[in-house]
């Protein structure tokens, strides 16, 4: 099979650093096998912490810093393209509330499919069905990109991220996606180090959530991913392009087909 060189692979996230976080790794290993990778961000983070950044002290200034730190880390990923939806992203509520963005579902999906096409890809990704850790702004992404795909580009892969692997512990696993491919991105920890370093308004909360001392203790070295379109009966490791290729950089079935 002819891969992805010809055309390439779309990340959509919901907000600067899901890219990083959630796939940095792969997109790293995707840009040094020459496909060519695009980003995609819905928001700009407005609506998250500071880190105690000084030029972040308001709620404009925190939008530049996090957008400019998204350059910084696609930059350091290998990233061919980055796009900004233009979404502010909602303060978080009492408790640590977390808000879905603004955006008309239909006007959302147009978008999603105008970039699909735009820059002629055959991989899509994004976030998980429950949202990762339940965060409505990436369930918001998901549906959006699952209808953007199933109805106006069906001629494409779509695999969310944080796919569930049985056997490692994680906050961020979709349990309703039990993963088809997992990766070690170990060979490619530096890019995706680099990356987290240049979001450095959230590096305060990478070590929190953990109880860690550093960012690079932070850095997540298994990617997972759950094929959505087209649909696969089972849980074995599809056969398509992505597979293929995700095998040759070291990628195994995490779950049973049938469990």
């Amino acid at each position: 099979r002819v891969l992805f060189r010809s055309r390439g692979v779309i990340f959509f996230g919901a907000h600067p650093d899901d890219e990083t976080i959630m796939a940095g790794g792969t997109l790293a290993m995707l840009h040094a096998r020459g496909v060519p990778v695009y980003v995609v961000c819905a928001t700009d983070g407005r609506g998250g912490e500071s880190g105690g950044v000084a030029e972040a002290s308001t709620s404009e200034a925190l939008a530049a810093v996090r957008l400019e730190e998204l350059r910084c880390a696609t930059a350091a990923l290998g990233v061919d393209g980055l796009t900004w939806l233009g979404y502010e992203d909602p303060v978080m509520g009492p408790d640590e509330e977390l808000f879905g963005f603004a955006a008309h579902e239909a006007t959302l999906v147009a978008q999603v499919a105008a970039h699909i096409l735009e820059k002629d890809v055959s991989l899509v990704l994004s976030h998980g069905s429950d949202g990762e850790y339940g965060h409505p702004a990436h369930v918001q992404m998901n549906r959006a990109v699952a209808r953007a795909v199933r109805e106006q580009v069906p001629d494409v892969l779509f695999y969310s991220v944080g796919a569930l692997v049985p056997g490692i512990e994680d906050r961020l696993w979709n349990t309703s996606d039990p993963a088809h491919l997992g990766l070690d991105i170990t060979p490619w920890i530096e890019a995706k180090h680099a990356a987290m370093l240049c979001h450095r308004t959230q590096h305060a909360l990478f070590k929190r959530r953990r109880e860690l001392a550093t960012v690079r203790e932070a850095v997540r070295t298994v990617e997972s991913f759950h094929r959505h379109w087209p649909p696969v009966d089972g849980l074995a490791m599809p056969d398509d392009a992505f597979a293929a290729l995700m095998r040759s950089a070291g990628a195994w079935q995490p779950c049973e087909a049938g469990k």
